[in-house]
């Protein structure tokens, strides 16, 4: 037998709440994810990028939350296209329960005259989930008055379950030299995420709304000892609404750039209430976006829910990625149609 801990109750919760809602993981630097948010930002940046994000979320907590992603893509100037491939992996400690999933993206651009363009995106996934219930506890188990956990609960399972499934995504963006505006949706067949034969728990689809405009600062100049170079300098606002389920919840945030040098900071859940509170965070975000297509993002979510930073210990989450050109050097000379968006 073992003692009774809310570790045991919060295992439970997690896998058997079949009825509930479920939500997806929310990285902070959201455009740092840009295929995650949306699969109309695939070929965006009209070059050949790698990237990869990681979020460990709520470390105070005695089990951890973490969430993995990378992407690859490229845009093809012949065809106006971008396609490219995503990998998600979220892995939850206590209960050993993990999702991984395989994509494939693509996206094309249509030119609407002057400086305006619309992309149309696309995504089929593979997913598969894993869970040990090896661990988990029963109200059956639970003595209440001696405060233990008896060891044999009676139900008879496999302890190791499986599931996979096939998901969809869809998305569009709009823009122009300095606004951007996207809606996107995911898991549009709202597939079956249950272990249980004969049971259905379906995945609720996510909307998403994201846009934000782009502020000219002026020229800078950066000497170099040799040469001096021209230094971009700029500020951006921007927000993201997402809904799923009993979830809404709103993002809005400024980024400058001072080139290299990137700083930004949001409110991650601002009050927009539906069926559930969602106050979250503040977000501090320090990134570095060099001349080489290297881009590397730091950021902290300052919990302000009702569990604080002390209880949770706060979000950690690091972006890495690295544009660069890839095939013919007079491409180059056509970049002019990049979205201005957050670089994080």
């Amino acid at each position: 037998m073992r003692k009774f801990s809310k570790g045991w109750i919060l295992g439970l919760c997690f896998l058997l709440g079949l009825e509930g809602f479920s939500q997806d993981v929310q990285f902070s630097q959201y455009y740092a994810a840009p295929l995650y948010l949306n699969p109309a930002f695939t070929g965006a940046t009209e070059l050949t990028r790698v990237g990869t994000n990681y979020r460990n979320q709520w470390p105070g907590l005695n089990h951890s939350f973490n969430s993995y992603s990378a992407y690859l893509d490229h845009y093809m100037f012949d065809i106006n296209s971008g396609i490219g491939i995503i990998v998600n992996a979220n892995r939850e400690s206590k209960v050993r329960l993990s999702t991984n999933e395989v994509g494939l993206t693509y996206a094309y651009k249509l030119h609407l005259g002057e400086d305006f363009f619309l992309r149309f995106g696309g995504q089929a996934s593979f997913v598969a989930r894993d869970a040990y219930f090896g661990d988990l506890v029963f109200g059956s188990q639970l003595d209440l008055e001696r405060n233990i956990v008896n060891d044999n609960s009676g139900e008879i399972f496999d302890e190791d379950y499986k599931h996979n499934f096939a998901d969809f995504s869809f998305g569009m963006l709009f823009h122009a030299e300095d606004f951007w505006l996207g809606i996107s949706g995911h898991h549009l067949s709202e597939p079956n995420t249950s272990f249980i034969d004969g049971n259905i728990s379906k995945l609720p689809m996510k909307l998403s709304a994201h846009g934000g405009m782009k502020f000219d600062l002026g020229d800078g100049m950066i000497n170099n000892y040799f040469s001096n170079t021209r230094q971009e300098r700029s500020a951006f606002v921007s927000f993201n609404f997402k809904r799923q389920g009993a979830f809404n919840q709103l993002d809005i945030g400024t980024q400058f750039l001072l080139e290299p040098l990137v700083v930004g900071v949001w409110y991650r859940g601002f009050p927009v209430k539906y069926k559930l509170p969602n106050s979250e965070a503040i977000v501090l975000l320090l990134g570095v976006a060099l001349p080489s297509g290297l881009d590397i993002g730091y950021s902290y979510d300052f919990t302000i829910s009702k569990m604080t930073v002390m209880q949770s210990g706060g979000s950690h989450e690091i972006s890495i990625r690295y544009s660069f050109l890839y095939g013919s050097p007079n491409d180059r000379n056509r970049r002019s149609t990049i979205i201005p968006c957050f670089r994080f």
